[in-house]
Protein backbone atom coordinates (compact mmCIF):
# COMPACT_ATOMS: atom_id res chain seq x y z
CA UNK A 1 0.00 0.00 0.00
CA UNK A 2 1.87 3.27 -1.19
CA UNK A 3 0.73 6.62 -1.55
CA UNK A 4 3.03 8.77 -4.26
CA UNK A 5 5.10 11.08 -1.75
CA UNK A 6 4.56 14.24 -3.39
CA UNK A 7 0.80 14.00 -3.06
CA UNK A 8 1.15 12.54 0.77
CA UNK A 9 3.21 15.57 1.55
CA UNK A 10 0.49 17.59 -0.06
CA UNK A 11 -2.20 16.20 1.96
CA UNK A 12 -0.73 16.58 4.95
CA UNK A 13 0.13 19.81 4.05
CA UNK A 14 -3.20 21.15 3.55
CA UNK A 15 -4.79 19.37 6.29
CA UNK A 16 -6.86 16.52 4.84
CA UNK A 17 -7.23 13.38 6.65
CA UNK A 18 -7.56 10.16 3.87
CA UNK A 19 -7.70 6.18 4.43
CA UNK A 20 -6.16 4.13 2.55
CA UNK A 21 -8.02 1.03 0.71
CA UNK A 22 -5.70 -1.60 -0.53
CA UNK A 23 -7.04 -3.49 -3.77
CA UNK A 24 -6.33 -5.82 -6.72
CA UNK A 25 -4.46 -4.45 -8.85
CA UNK A 26 -6.55 -3.03 -11.81
CA UNK A 27 -5.26 -1.00 -14.54
CA UNK A 28 -8.70 0.75 -15.75
CA UNK A 29 -10.50 3.37 -14.01
CA UNK A 30 -13.62 0.97 -13.85
CA UNK A 31 -11.73 -1.99 -12.90
CA UNK A 32 -10.33 -0.09 -10.19
CA UNK A 33 -13.72 1.02 -8.78
CA UNK A 34 -14.89 -2.77 -8.53
CA UNK A 35 -11.36 -3.83 -7.49
CA UNK A 36 -11.99 -1.34 -4.17
CA UNK A 37 -16.17 -2.26 -4.18
CA UNK A 38 -16.76 1.78 -4.88
CA UNK A 39 -19.18 3.28 -6.87
CA UNK A 40 -18.01 4.57 -10.56
CA UNK A 41 -19.03 8.07 -9.61
CA UNK A 42 -17.12 8.26 -6.61
CA UNK A 43 -13.68 7.17 -7.95
CA UNK A 44 -12.24 10.13 -9.26
CA UNK A 45 -9.80 9.58 -12.63
CA UNK A 46 -7.63 12.58 -13.71
CA UNK A 47 -6.70 12.95 -17.71
CA UNK A 48 -3.82 14.62 -18.26
CA UNK A 49 -3.75 17.27 -21.33
CA UNK A 50 -1.75 19.68 -23.16
CA UNK A 51 -2.37 23.21 -25.21
CA UNK A 52 1.12 22.71 -26.96
CA UNK A 53 2.67 25.03 -24.18
CA UNK A 54 1.43 23.75 -20.83
CA UNK A 55 -0.15 20.74 -19.34
CA UNK A 56 -3.89 20.51 -17.11
CA UNK A 57 -5.44 17.85 -15.36
CA UNK A 58 -9.04 16.97 -16.01
CA UNK A 59 -10.79 15.12 -13.42
CA UNK A 60 -13.69 13.13 -13.91
CA UNK A 61 -15.69 10.16 -12.64
CA UNK A 62 -14.27 6.66 -13.19
CA UNK A 63 -18.05 5.56 -14.73
CA UNK A 64 -17.84 8.63 -17.17
CA UNK A 65 -16.10 9.39 -20.49
CA UNK A 66 -13.98 12.70 -21.17
CA UNK A 67 -15.63 14.47 -23.95
CA UNK A 68 -12.43 16.45 -25.34
CA UNK A 69 -14.48 18.15 -27.74
CA UNK A 70 -16.75 19.98 -25.16
CA UNK A 71 -13.51 20.49 -22.90
CA UNK A 72 -12.12 22.27 -25.98
CA UNK A 73 -15.36 24.35 -25.78
CA UNK A 74 -15.60 25.03 -22.34
CA UNK A 75 -12.30 26.10 -21.84
CA UNK A 76 -11.74 28.48 -25.28
CA UNK A 77 -8.11 26.30 -26.75
CA UNK A 78 -7.49 23.46 -28.28
CA UNK A 79 -5.88 20.77 -25.91
CA UNK A 80 -4.40 16.80 -26.68
CA UNK A 81 -4.49 14.00 -24.56
CA UNK A 82 -0.94 13.90 -22.85
CA UNK A 83 1.82 11.18 -24.23
CA UNK A 84 2.44 8.60 -21.42
CA UNK A 85 6.01 10.06 -21.73
CA UNK A 86 4.86 13.38 -21.14
CA UNK A 87 2.67 12.47 -17.97
CA UNK A 88 5.59 9.70 -16.66
CA UNK A 89 7.64 13.08 -16.51
CA UNK A 90 5.21 14.96 -14.27
CA UNK A 91 3.86 12.33 -12.26
CA UNK A 92 7.70 11.18 -11.43
CA UNK A 93 6.53 9.31 -8.22
CA UNK A 94 3.65 7.49 -9.52
CA UNK A 95 3.63 4.17 -11.44
CA UNK A 96 2.84 5.11 -14.98
CA UNK A 97 -0.94 5.19 -15.46
CA UNK A 98 -2.15 5.57 -11.61
CA UNK A 99 -1.88 9.26 -11.68
CA UNK A 100 -3.76 11.17 -8.76
CA UNK A 101 -6.33 13.46 -9.71
CA UNK A 102 -5.18 16.08 -7.65
CA UNK A 103 -2.88 18.53 -9.85
CA UNK A 104 -2.23 21.75 -7.96
CA UNK A 105 0.39 19.81 -6.13
CA UNK A 106 2.59 18.64 -9.26
CA UNK A 107 2.06 21.94 -10.86
CA UNK A 108 -1.11 21.68 -13.01
CA UNK A 109 -4.16 23.91 -13.49
CA UNK A 110 -7.15 21.63 -12.91
CA UNK A 111 -10.75 21.37 -14.23
CA UNK A 112 -12.93 19.44 -12.42
CA UNK A 113 -16.15 17.80 -13.64
CA UNK A 114 -19.58 19.06 -12.36
CA UNK A 115 -20.62 15.46 -11.26
CA UNK A 116 -17.68 15.21 -9.02
CA UNK A 117 -18.75 17.76 -6.68
CA UNK A 118 -22.28 15.97 -5.50
CA UNK A 119 -20.18 13.19 -4.03
CA UNK A 120 -19.96 12.65 -0.50
CA UNK A 121 -16.80 10.58 -0.32
CA UNK A 122 -14.53 10.22 -3.29
CA UNK A 123 -11.92 7.85 -4.08
CA UNK A 124 -8.59 7.74 -6.26
CA UNK A 125 -5.48 5.92 -7.01
CA UNK A 126 -2.88 7.94 -5.10
CA UNK A 127 -0.11 6.88 -7.40
CA UNK A 128 0.32 2.85 -7.64
CA UNK A 129 -2.17 0.29 -9.26
CA UNK A 130 -3.29 -1.28 -6.03
CA UNK A 131 -3.97 1.40 -3.88
CA UNK A 132 -7.20 3.59 -3.22
CA UNK A 133 -7.11 7.06 -1.30
CA UNK A 134 -10.35 8.04 0.03
CA UNK A 135 -11.34 11.47 1.34
CA UNK A 136 -14.50 13.55 2.23
CA UNK A 137 -15.69 15.63 -0.85
CA UNK A 138 -15.47 18.42 0.92
CA UNK A 139 -12.00 17.46 1.32
CA UNK A 140 -11.51 16.10 -2.33
CA UNK A 141 -12.74 19.73 -3.63
CA UNK A 142 -10.25 21.39 -1.02
CA UNK A 143 -7.13 19.53 -3.13
CA UNK A 144 -7.83 21.39 -6.22
CA UNK A 145 -8.78 24.52 -4.90
CA UNK A 146 -8.37 26.52 -7.68
CA UNK A 147 -10.19 24.54 -9.97
CA UNK A 148 -11.96 25.27 -12.50
CA UNK A 149 -15.16 23.54 -12.78
CA UNK A 150 -17.48 22.59 -15.85
CA UNK A 151 -19.55 19.89 -17.76
CA UNK A 152 -17.21 17.83 -20.06
CA UNK A 153 -17.76 13.90 -19.76
CA UNK A 154 -21.36 11.75 -19.94
CA UNK A 155 -21.62 8.33 -18.24
CA UNK A 156 -20.17 5.51 -19.88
Amino acid sequence: MTIAPTLQRYMSDQGISYDLIPHEPAMTSLGTAHAGHVPGDRLAKGIMLSNGQNYMLAVLPASHHLRLSDLKMELGQELRLASEDEIVEVFRDCDRGAIPPVGACYGLDVIVENSMERQPDVYFEGGDHATLVHVKGDDFLRLNPRAQHGTFSERM
